[in-house]
């Protein structure tokens, strides 16, 4: 009678130590995403915080702007300007 039981709880037993030896292969597969990871999730943090405050990185950029020789500045200014109108494309394409 008690015998159907007693398989039952041996095949839980043998699944259970089967989920722990999977858990622990795809915790050593993903070890090595760890560091990838890590700096895409640094990257959105940064895109998140300038997204919140445009006005800071514009000023910051506009000083370290200011710091640099006047041909420099120029330069700077036309990638800026570059960088500004394909982000806009961008922009446009994705909502397409």
């Amino acid at each position: 009678m008690h015998s159907p039981l007693v398989q039952l709880a041996k095949k839980r037993q043998h699944l259970v130590a089967q989920a722990q030896l999977q858990r622990l292969a795809v915790a050593a597969q993903l070890q090595v995403l760890h560091k990838p990871i890590s700096l895409l999730d640094t990257g959105l943090n940064m895109v998140r915080y300038i997204k919140r405050h445009p006005v800071l990185v514009a000023s910051g950029g506009s000083a370290l702007l200011s710091m640099l020789k006047p041909s420099g500045l120029s330069l700077w200014l036309q990638r800026g300007l570059l960088a500004w109108q394909l982000l806009g494309r961008l922009r446009k394409k994705m909502r397409e």
